[in-house]
């Protein structure tokens, strides 16, 4: 014989005590005052409930908390009560009672969203004793503990369970900042829940962070922020992930230069990195003298990035201005390539274009709502299927002040942009572009396959694209600040177009420059 005690909503101690005689499991329930330990209720053999002890759920999706009656007695004539913590009874996510459902109290966090659901397909609902609740669209603030309360008219009993409402983050960010013969490296990523874990390690084991720390912004999403010290040359990956997840990771190769990797590979994987080395290869005489430079220095710059990709560290910045020589040399170096784009009007309602200047048509009615789609992509021409080629692309009105926040600055090689709304253009399905994101000004966005976010210290006013089709790598430039966002490093097969949108909900104005034939030959 076993005795289980747990304590019913009324503040009572509940005692259920359980013989087994042969095949038949009796169950004798007593009720009584801590107060009065020597008075009992009288027998009843009526119901128990039971639940499982924990459910997880996406944010967004549908939860089901289980509920049910230990022998599946009907509990269609019952009271059914949910409620959320431990004093809320009278807030209830829930009520259920004389056959109808009652929102009079109801919690106004669920009102729409929480109704009946079932705990498995073949469940028979309330006729078979299933009361479990079933939560729509999941909320952060959803996570905690629910009781499923029923009762009768002879008797009640409850039991509790818990729900988990998780959110996976962005892809981790990492930044180096040399300082003689170590490289401090940061690695940050955001829009999680709960706290995630963070791990270093470098190709052989695990590294011991110097400092792991979250935040925790007004929406309930944690930020984590860790930075480690390591020594070059090295491989060092940063990876960040719930326990029920596959984390995600990314990594970074410390040699005489930083290139980063993000996800996993495959045939079709495009890298992303930071390639100023490389692109310094196709500079001949520019690149010798930078490693010689870097050589003499007893403190070498950071990574390549130069403060546009990753997040620097303020204090840090003066070490990197020894490189704007050379960083302007890489940029003049590309702009002798300059090819004056035209765009290519196929009579699209939903943008407007005069000459070279695109924008979004704010009257018309977007089929796709509010995301950035293939439907206001425009391609320019010439295309190119060899050599290198550079243009420039203005994001900023200087008569109005106002700086463009939604757009896409890249290449295609499709001769006619898909009309396609459910279509994600990516680098697996020849789309390579920089974007902006609207909702996060210190970041711009890589159409990578895994995605790939970097941030920058100040948004672009003007955008130069180097296409270098025969060494297989695309370029953008922060032209105003003389400096690298990023490389995509790719295999290009047939043409390839220059490729523009200018985004939505943005009255910006996107404008591709032209230059005259003798600013062209005097860059030359």
């Amino acid at each position: 014989m076993s005795r289980l005690i747990h304590w019913d909503p009324m503040g009572k101690p509940r005692v259920t005590i359980a013989a087994l005689t042969g095949n038949r499991m009796i169950y004798i329930l007593f009720l009584g005052f801590l107060s009065s330990p020597g008075c009992a209720a009288p027998v009843s053999e009526n119901f128990m409930v039971s639940v499982k002890s924990h459910v997880t759920v996406q944010r967004g999706h549908t939860a089901i908390l289980p509920c049910w009656l230990t022998f599946s007695e009907s509990a269609e004539d019952m009271e059914i009560r949910w409620y959320q913590g431990s004093d809320e009874f009278d807030l209830p996510v829930l009520l259920y009672q004389e056959k109808a459902f009652d929102y009079s109290f109801q919690k106004a966090l669920f009102a729409g969203r929480a109704s009946f659901g079932l705990k498995e397909e073949t469940s028979g609902g309330l006729k078979a004793g299933d009361v479990s609740l079933k939560l729509e669209k999941a909320t952060i603030e959803d996570t905690g503990k629910y009781t499923c309360f029923v009762s009768s008219s002879d008797d009640y009993d409850s039991a509790s369970i818990s729900l988990s409402v998780t959110e996976t983050g962005h892809q981790p960010l990492l930044s180096a900042v040399m300082r003689d013969d170590k490289v401090n490296m940061s690695c940050q990523s955001d829009g999680w829940h709960p706290e995630p874990e963070l791990r270093w390690s470098d190709s052989k084991t695990a590294l011991i962070p110097a400092n792991v720390s979250f935040s925790r912004n007004s929406a309930g999403f944690y930020s984590v922020h860790s930075w480690v010290l390591v020594s070059s040359p090295s491989e060092v990956s940063c990876s960040v992930g719930l326990f029920s997840e596959e984390p995600k990771e990314t990594r970074m190769r410390l040699k005489n230069s930083l290139e980063e990797e993000s996800g996993s590979s495959s045939d079709a994987w495009v890298a992303f990195g930071i390639l100023l080395a490389a692109v310094l290869v196709a500079f001949g005489v520019l690149y010798f003298l930078f490693i010689r430079k870097k050589a003499n220095k007893s403190k070498p710059g950071n990574n390549t990035t130069d403060g546009a990709e990753f997040t620097i560290i303020p204090e840090e910045n003066e070490s990197l201005l020894s490189k704007a020589t050379w960083r302007s040399a890489a940029l003049l170096e590309a702009s002798k390539h300059y090819v004056n784009v035209q765009l290519v009007d196929t009579g699209n309602q939903l943008i407007k274009m005069r000459d070279s200047i695109l924008r979004e048509n704010a009257d018309a009615k977007f089929p796709d709502g509010d995301r950035v789609t293939c439907l206001t992509a425009v391609r320019g021409s010439p295309g190119f299927s060899s050599g290198r080629h550079y243009w420039e692309v203005c994001l900023a009105n200087a008569k109005f002040d106002l700086l463009k926040k939604s757009w896409w600055i890249g290449v295609t090689d499709k001769h006619e942009i898909p009309h396609d709304e459910t279509l994600s253009p990516s680098s697996k399905n020849g789309f390579w572009f920089l974007s902006s994101c609207p909702n996060q000004e210190d970041t711009l966005h890589f159409s990578t396959e895994p995605e790939t976010f970097i941030y920058v210290q100040s948004k672009p006013k003007r955008v130069g694209v180097y296409l270098d089709f025969d060494n297989r790598e695309l370029s953008f430039y922060n032209v105003e600040e003389k400096c690298l966002i990023g490389s995509l490093a790719t295999k290009f097969t047939g043409e390839l177009f220059p490729l523009f949108n200018p985004g939505k909900r943005d009255p910006g104005t996107m404008k591709i420059l032209q230059r005259s034939v003798q600013d062209q030959s005097i860059n030359t």
